[in-house]
């Protein structure tokens, strides 16, 4: 994935209204459940970002091989798409999406500048819990490691905030919210 054919979109001068927000984190740390209780927050429609997927992606995942840069990159900037449009029509969309680089944000935030990011973090020990009794998803508890190898922190200067999944799905999602609307 080339960092440089990430171009920033242009931004109307009309103030936006509503929130684009990526509820993110590694496999089985919540981002439906959550992602779908902050959407009712704040009165806006949640979008599940594993359906945006290619098909290829989803068999590659489901066969236990873990995605690469070349893989996500059509995806990340669907995700990037699916916000810039929500942001030009003034509608609040929460989308789950793992979004463990950096670099996979800079190519959301190049189409959605104002997205804010609420990660959901935990223990290896919950989320491996988590995933093994999860019924009918595609992404084996096999490949929980590749993600927490791949994922990064983060940075002080992106829009977002972690987020302890001990709490409850209802609890994070009322604090995702309240965060959310002091942000500034």
């Amino acid at each position: 994935m080339s960092e440089a054919t990430v171009e920033p979109v242009e931004q109307s001068t009309t103030a936006m209204t509503g929130d684009r927000v990526v509820v993110m984190g590694v496999s089985g740390s919540g981002k439906t459940t959550v992602g779908e209780l902050l959407a009712v927050e704040l009165d806006g429609v949640y979008v599940d970002g594993d359906a945006l997927h290619p098909a290829a992606n989803i068999e590659k995942m489901a066969a236990g091989t873990p995605l690469d840069d070349d893989d996500r990159e059509p995806w990340l900037r669907e995700i990037g798409a699916e916000l810039g449009e929500a942001a030009a029509a003034g509608r609040t969309l929460v989308i789950g999406c793992s979004a463990l680089k950096r670099s996979y944000r800079d190519l959301i935030r190049a189409a959605a500048p104002d997205a804010r990011f609420v990660h959901l973090h935990g223990t290896e020990e919950l989320l491996r819990e988590r995933m093994q009794v999860r019924p009918g998803h595609f992404m084996p508890a096999s490949l929980l490691d590749s993600q927490l190898a791949t994922l990064e922190d983060l940075g002080d200067d992106e829009a977002g905030r972690v987020f302890d999944i001990a709490d409850s799905p209802e609890q994070l999602a009322a604090a995702a919210a309240a965060w959310l609307g002091s942000y500034i």
